[in-house]
């Protein structure tokens, strides 16, 4: 039986809820995994069958977990991609996928702001990526992406040519990095000379900038990554109720 600690001041299923988080995390229910029944847990925690239900709800909807009609509980998949083309329109189909290409990857100390985030070391080495993704064979994002080291070591040396077009299932896979979470923070500029070459655009050419801080399962941050496209080419759309 396991047994759950309670701190002073913590319900019950918080902290059968918290222990469970440490499961997963730990990778005993991979993402995309179905957990064991309620019955069994509630009787491999030695808790209420009520008190397991609150614990798990409450995995529910804090985004870790899905429960799924007639099937039963999940551990929520990692994000694909969360498309930064969500914010831009080319004119081209919408339907036709981004094509991706690494421009440039390096081992190199990261700026203080990204070192705080990836929680790296004063002096650190951290994996840039230097990606430019098209759309309708036309130059569309350049994308600097940040990556905390020895986690994304797999993917410092390599052919970066055979990667494809979407980096987190390469995450997954290469390196068992799953993104569970991303945010999004949005901001304007212009593009210097070597960024407007790259999206063939004239220098001093206003850009929209996407500042994206990607969390694991266990709430790390994994990734800082700057989009910038076309600043004309920006679009938004919140609905409000």
């Amino acid at each position: 039986m396991r047994l759950v600690d309670t701190e002073p001041g913590q319900s019950r299923y918080a902290a059968l809820a918290s222990a469970m988080r440490a499961r997963i995390v730990a990778g005993e229910w991979p993402p995309g995994s179905a957990i064991p029944a309620e019955q069994t847990l509630a009787a491999e925690h030695g808790v209420a069958l009520g008190t397991m239900r609150r614990a798990l709800d409450l995995l529910a909807e804090q985004g870790l977990l899905e429960r799924v009609h007639g099937r039963g509980t999940f551990v929520r998949q990692g994000l694909s991609g969360a498309p930064m083309l969500r914010f831009f329109r080319f004119g081209a189909d919408e339907r036709e996928a981004p094509r991706s290409r690494i421009l440039a990857r390096d081992v190199l100390a990261a700026p203080a702001e990204v070192a705080r985030a990836l929680a790296c070391g004063p002096g650190e080495p951290a994996l840039r990526l230097k990606r430019l993704r098209s759309v309708g064979g036309q130059p569309a994002l350049l994308e600097e992406i940040w990556l905390p080291l020895p986690a994304f070591q797999a993917l410092a040396d390599g052919d970066a040519a055979a990667w494809g077009d979407l980096l987190y299932p390469l995450y997954a896979e290469r390196c068992g990095v799953h993104v569970h979470r991303a945010v999004d923070t949005i901001g304007f500029g212009n593009l210097g000379a070597a960024q407007a070459r790259a999206l063939q655009l004239p220098a001093g050419h206003p850009c929209a900038r996407v500042q994206r801080q990607a969390y694991d399962l266990a709430g790390r941050c994994v990734e800082w990554r700057t989009t910038r496209g076309d600043a004309h080419a920006f679009h938004y759309t919140v609905s409000i109720t």
